[in-house]
């Protein structure tokens, strides 16, 4: 695996630096320490689960890694399907715990669990029979091999959703490709130390905006444009190849449409500020194929991007493309908006061709991992009891007392009835000053995304509690509630719910 692709995993955790102040305060803070090498996985992995009474379902997994001492990795990902059955839009996200031990010579053997939550069938109907209660488990062991920069194996893989049909035994292929980063101490954040003069500019770019699907001659029951908030990470192998990483969900049309792609593009540029991005990705999506047709899943999805590069590090872009479900009968004119934010680790280069300085900033950043259950659930004054969900929440740190949080939520219990609900939020958040010598960091926010239903606000408060630089234990406590000023949908699916979430936070700076 190049050295450089490798630098892409850890960034992809560095989505919401595109929306924030960087460098605030780097000047007045001290020189930070030479970062260290932090080590992961991406692990990648492929099986085919039979269903009773249906045709069976194959899910592809993406996981990345981190490596926390000899042969132990935790990390996150994300299960969709492809190629059988007509199960488009169906997808798991999950935590793992995995293990390695080296038996003989290149050979080694592996054991892991991943836990989390999802949702999908061809219909709402049949999403309660594949999905059940949604709760997604899998546990896994077998053998791989090393080889030259990347390995290679087998498991025997046990997969199950609660209360569903979705459940089997199966052999499981994988490959893993290692990585390797710098990283910091979360101490360091906001500390400042010399650029790498060998360094190149533009080594990643994080790209977050509106894309809209517009079908045509669509088969499905859902006839109309979907509107979707899509995030993009590019991570350049040169000047002008690159491998992508894109993620998106709907916000209205169809509410919690969802997909996920990777692919690789080529930049031309007609000069500084002007560069055209052309890309092709292929990945899984859709969200019900009655209401949309992707059949089991697959889609490519070839992309023209125009950049305007406004500063150093922002600028606008508009996007045209054509989204198509190879095996459904999907076809989609694709017209989108971003805003676009160059990451140079190592210092990079400026617009005017000289040097955009000569030292890097530690940001820091923190991952949380907790279970949230949202008590007092209601949709229109009807209590609907509660729902316990998986929480994944981004924090970048902006200055010391201000940072921008990144969350996400899926459940793991029914919702209405049905699995498969979810919350996708972002905003802004202010905190106590953070101490080595003092454990605890209290904060709050104000979060603004998307449920199910539309649009919701979330404002929150809560602790950490350091035990060590790197971890802390962490607890929330919020309320989640509509907001339709735009009157994006109808009054009968206000929400609202009072949540509260424990879990663990690993924290860390990069330098950038």
């Amino acid at each position: 695996m190049p050295p450089r692709l490798a630098k892409l995993l850890p960034l992809i955790a560095a989505l919401a630096s595109g929306i924030s102040a960087p460098g605030a305060q780097a000047g007045d803070a001290p020189d930070a320490p030479a970062p260290s090498q932090a080590h992961g996985l991406l692990m990648l992995d492929y099986q085919t689960i039979p269903i009773k009474g249906r045709p069976s379902i194959d899910l592809v997994g993406t996981h990345v890694l981190q490596q926390f001492s000899d042969g132990l990795y935790a990390g996150i990902g994300i299960h969709a399907p492809l190629v059988k059955g007509e199960y488009g839009g169906l997808m798991a996200f999950d935590v793992t715990l995995h293990a390695e031990r080296r038996l003989s010579g290149n050979l080694y053997g592996d054991v892991g669990a991943s836990l989390g939550g999802g949702a999908g069938g061809n219909s709402a109907a049949q999403a309660k029979v594949i999905a059940g209660a949604g709760g997604f488990v899998k546990t896994y062991a077998g053998l791989g091999y090393h080889f030259d920069g990347f390995s290679a194996g087998v498991n025997l893989s046990r997969v199950r959703f609660t209360e569903s049909a979705l459940h089997g035994s199966q052999l499981d292929f994988f490959v893993q490709l290692p990585f390797s980063y710098s990283t910091g101490s979360y101490g360091s954040s906001g500390q400042r130390r010399p650029a790498d003069a060998a360094s190149e500019p533009d080594t990643n770019i994080v790209m977050l905006g509106l894309d809209n699907f517009i079908q045509i001659r669509p088969q499905g029951s859902y006839r109309q444009t979907v509107n979707l908030v899509d995030v993009q990470v590019d991570h350049f192998l040169n000047d002008s190849y690159y491998v992508l990483f894109e993620g998106s969900v709907g916000y209205r049309g169809l509410p919690t449409y969802n997909q996920i792609l990777g692919g690789v593009g080529y930049r031309h540029a007609f000069d500084r500020r002007f560069k055209l991005y052309t890309q092709l990705a292929l990945g899984s999506g859709g969200y019900a194929p009655e209401k949309i047709d992707t059949g089991p899943g697959l889609l490519l999805y070839p992309k023209l991007i125009a950049e305007y590069r406004l500063s150093e590090n922002l600028g606008v872009a508009l996007s045209g493309g054509y989204l198509y479900a190879p095996k459904g009968s999907s076809k989609n004119i694709t017209v989108g908006a971003s805003l676009t934010y160059h990451l140079s680790p190592d210092g990079g280069g400026s617009l005017d061709g000289g040097s955009s300085g000569h030292e890097v900033v530690q940001r820091g950043f923190r991952f949380h991992v907790f279970q949230q259950t949202e008590f007092d659930v209601k949709v229109r004054d009807h209590d609907q009891g509660a729902v316990r969900l998986l929480s994944l929440q981004l924090d970048h740190v902006v200055s010391d007392h201000l940072y921008v949080p990144v969350q996400a939520s899926i459940a793991y219990s029914r919702f209405l009835g049905y699995p498969g609900y979810g919350e996708l939020l972002t905003g802004v958040g202010i905190q106590s000053r953070y101490s080595p010598d003092h454990g605890l960091q209290a904060f709050a926010q104000l979060l603004a995304g998307i449920n199910i239903h539309g649009l919701v606000l979330k404002p929150a408060v809560g602790l950490n509690w350091g035990l060590s630089d790197r971890l802390a234990l962490y607890a929330q406590a919020g309320k989640t509630f509509s907001v339709n000023e735009a009157h994006l949908y109808p009054r009968q699916y206000a929400f609202s719910a009072t949540s509260v979430g424990l879990g663990l936070s690993y924290r860390f700076s990069l330098p950038l």
